[in-house]
Order: C-alpha cells, then structure tokens, then sequence
C-alpha cells in the first residue's frame, strides 16, 4: 500500500512510519519544515513539504493521489495557543479529509482526542482543542466517499509500548503508549472493515491485531 500521513513528523507519526515501512508499505510523510526530513527518511518514509496552515485543496489533493490509505496525525502540539487549534486540529484536518476525497483516496483514518465534542463550552486552551478535534471528526463523518475511521486514544504516554489495548467504542478514560498508537493505527490502515467506526483507545488486555479484528466484526 502506500500510506500518507500528515503531520508526518509527530510523535505517533514517526513511529507509525516505521511500523509501515517495516511490513513492506510505500509512507509518505508530510511536513512543515524541510529540516524535518531526514528524520522522516530515517523511519523509512518519503518527506512532504507542505504547510498544511496554507495549502489548498488541490495542493494537498495533489500530494494524495496515488495514495491507498491517508492518516491525519498532525496537531497544533502542546504550548500551542487557541489559534492554532482551530487552524491545525479543525481545519487542517478538514482540508486534508476534502483532499483525500478528490484524489480518490478510500481509506482515511483520523487520529482525534478522547473528549472530542463539537459540542464542547468553554474558552480555555484544552476546551478549544476538543471542540476543533470533534468538529473535525464530525465533518470527516459527512464524507461518504471516504471508508474513515476515527481513533481516538486517551492519555498518550511515552512507556514503552506493551502491545495490549483495549479498542471499543467506549472505553473510559486511561493511559496509553505512543507506541500502541502507532501499532493501532498500522492495523486499521489495513483493515477498511473498520469504516464508519469511531473508536476509543487505551492501554488493555487484547493483543493490537486482535483487538482489531474483534471491532471490525461489530
């Protein structure tokens, strides 16, 4: 397959391109700053550049073609402010989902916040985030054309990963490894029986591929 991801240089991002790259995967990567890409290259993915903040729809349409699967993995990170979620976690996200629409794209996976809510009130940093990140998600949703899943996980740590998660619809708040993410995502790129699902993630007792698997039959 070949896979792109945005946000190519996060945390979840580098690790799911090794994953990819791993099992025999063509993975593109795409980034904002052009010093970010030997670090992509090292994972075994092609660097993008693409400021996703300014880019088109066509522009990014142009980079998807081609593409079997995309994943949004970008995020304003933290120590961003208000502006920045709205521009990075809501609307790069919508822009990117539209491109993958007129490129042809199927396979889309999303990777959101557990809290995620259009819905959500409030003016603090981390209720903006939410509401961008469930905004996004709602609009990925509408998009017919696309086999989307939405992923989202819980509290993201740094642990090494176990392999062992829990993946329903509703899990409850807990933690869960960056690593075990990345493992998540590379199975659910792979496995479309997964489109229309929106699905919680944390740390668990399921193996990842069985845990997938399991969710895909529901």
């Amino acid at each position: 397959m070949r896979i792109v991801i945005a946000g190519g240089h996060g945390q979840i991002a580098l690790r799911l391109e090794r994953l990819l790259a791993a099992r025999g995967d063509e993975v593109a990567g795409i980034i904002r700053k052009p010093e970010q890409a030997d670090d992509l290259r090292a994972a075994g993915a092609e660097p993008v550049v693409l400021d996703l903040e300014s880019a088109s729809v066509e522009e990014v349409a142009e980079r998807l073609r081609g593409a079997d699967a995309a994943v949004f993995a970008a995020g304003a990170g933290p120590g961003s402010g208000t502006a920045r979620k709205d521009t990075v976690d809501k609307a790069a996200a919508v822009l990117f989902a539209d491109a993958a629409v007129r490129a042809g794209v199927g396979r889309f996976v999303i990777v959101s916040s557990m809290g995620a809510d259009p819905r959500r009130e409030g003016d603090e940093v981390f209720d903006v985030y939410l509401r961008a990140k469930g905004e996004a998600d709602a609009h990925v949703r509408t998009l017919d054309a696309l086999d989307w899943t939405v992923l989202r996980p819980g509290q993201l740590t740094n642990d090494a990963g176990t392999g062992l998660v829990r993946l329903e619809a509703h899990t409850g708040r807990g933690p869960i490894p960056r690593d075990d993410v990345a493992a998540v995502l590379a199975e659910l790129v792979d496995t479309p029986a997964t489109a229309g699902l929106t699905l919680e993630l944390i740390g668990g007792s399921a193996p990842v591929s069985v845990a997938v698997k399991s969710i895909a039959g529901n």
